[in-house]
Parts: structure tokens; sequence; C-alpha cells
């Protein structure tokens, strides 16, 4: 049972990777943006948690503080993002990685350095009991999150307008512009949605893990092997390598080497893009070509 429960922590890492990485390969896959301060639009979402949580409670928290991040991506994007979307990527992430690190100096001056906790409700608290299984019901409730949010993300860029949309830019923005289609619109929905998605996961997860002003670099280097490994373009392609990379972690943990965790995963990018530089399911994509 402890193996299988090593199994369930990883699908858990796995399914917070998978989070950041949506949005990471979507703003990277329409606007060439390479955006390494995703992580601290995660860290801002659980700063804002444990302000918002004392006043409005915990379903407080996890209603306001992804939109809140949201927002504030949507204003990244129209001040800063949508200046550097046809200049060499090299200048976007220069200008994220400035910007990571003076998220990351706000965050310190404004809320200090130690770590900060942010305790589980007591709802939410327990153990799920499945025959001789234990598992923490809070845990439980991350992944069924987790799996939601992917079956929203599907459905609104698959079986929508608005998804057709953001899919033939990905592919060809130079056509969609010449049906008389601005992408604008579009990339800033896209911003709202990938960074309020880095957002929920910071919420989600500062129960579990310490909240401190560095969090968001500490995630992003696996997030952009999930993205890596996934292939760029591809949706399904990021959904099966969070999995598969969450599942190595927790087959190497519960072998009992724990310390090479995150060791395994570089290497599986590495066996990845020896096989397959694209990545699992990466789509030739013509404006990167």
């Amino acid at each position: 049972m402890l193996f299988v429960q090593q199994l369930l922590n990883g699908l858990l890492a796995g399914a917070y990777y998978l989070l950041i990485a949506l949005g990471l390969s979507l703003i990277f896959s329409l606007g060439g943006i390479v955006n390494l301060a995703h992580g601290a639009f995660y860290a801002i979402g659980a700063y804002l948690a444990v302000s918002i949580g004392p006043s409005l409670g915990f379903t407080g928290a996890v209603l306001l503080s992804p939109l809140a991040v949201g927002g504030l991506g949507v204003l990244v994007e129209r001040l800063l993002f949508r200046r550097f979307y046809k200049a060499d990527p090299a200048l976007s992430l220069l200008l994220t990685f400035g910007l990571a690190m003076v998220a990351e100096q706000t965050l310190r001056m404004v809320y200090g350095a130690p770590p900060l906790a942010w305790a589980i409700p007591q709802e939410l608290r327990g153990q799920i009991f499945i025959g001789d299984f234990v598992y923490p019901r809070y845990r439980m409730l991350l992944l069924l999150v987790a799996a939601a949010c992917v079956a929203g993300l599907w459905y609104l860029l698959q079986r929508t307008p608005f998804g057709r949309v953001v899919r033939a830019g990905v592919q060809n923005p130079d056509m969609v512009g010449a049906m008389g289609i601005s992408l604008e619109p579009y990339m800033a929905a896209i911003a709202f949605l990938g960074v309020g998605l880095a957002g929920l996961a910071g919420v989600m997860l500062a129960p579990i893990f310490a909240i401190h002003p560095a969090m968001g670099a500490e995630i992003i280097t696996s997030a952009f092997v999930v993205v890596v490994i996934g292939g760029l373009g591809s949706f399904w392609g990021v959904v099966l390598a969070a999995l598969v990379v969450g599942l190595t972690k927790g087959v190497v943990t519960a072998l009992g080497y724990s310390q090479y965790s995150e060791a395994a995963i570089y290497l599986l990018m590495l066996l990845v893009l020896l096989v397959r530089p694209r990545g699992l399911f990466g789509d030739r994509i013509q404006r990167f070509e």
C-alpha cells in the first residue's frame, strides 16, 4: 500500500506541474513568449490565498486568488508581453527572468523572507479509507481539481470557436491575420487562463508546502521539463508528460531513492529528446520553423 501511496503522491506532483505547464505551453505556442515569470504567478497565488483566507475563508481564496492572478497576467501581457511577440524569443526570456526576480523580491519585501503556513480547512482534513488503503482527503481533492481543469481547458480549446482561433493562431498566425482576425484579445485571454491556472496551483498547494518568496523559482524548471517532454503545441502531450513525470518521481521515491527523484525527471527528458527532439507529441509550428 505504501508503494501505491507514493505513486499517488507522484501523480499529485504531476497534477500541479500540469496546471503550470499548460499555461506555459499556451503562452509560448501562441505568443512566442518564454515566460520564466510563470512560477512567480504561482507564488503570488499562494500569498494571495494567505491574505484573503482569514477574511473570506478557504472557498473565497480558491475563487478570488486565481482570478486576481489571472487579471495580473492580463495586465503584464498588455504592458510587456505584446511588445515582444515578433521579437527574438531570447529577449522575452530576459524580460520574464527580470520580471520573476522583481516579483520574488517584492513578495519578500511585503511578506518577509520566513516561510508562511496556511492550514487545510477542517472540513477537508482526514483520510480516505478503501480497504487497507489510506490517503489524505485533501490530496485526493487536488487530483480531482486538476482533472477538472484539464477537462475544462480541453473543451474550451477543442469544442468552441475561441479554441479554433487559438489553435489556428498557434499553427499559422499570418493566415489568421489575413482573415481579418486579430489575435491580441485572444492572447490576453490565454494569458488570463494560463496565469490563472498557475495561481490556482499556488492556492491549492499552499496548505501542503511552505509558502516562501522563492517557491516559484523552485517549480518553474520542472514545469518546463513537462513542456519539453510533452512537445510544443500539444495539449495532450503536456498532459501525458505531466503524468509520466509525476509517476517517475513517485516510482523512484517508492523504491527508496527519493534523493534522486528530481534527477530522474531530467534523465527522462534527455531520453525523450534523444528519440523525439520535438517531444512526445510536438507539432510543427510554422512561426518557429
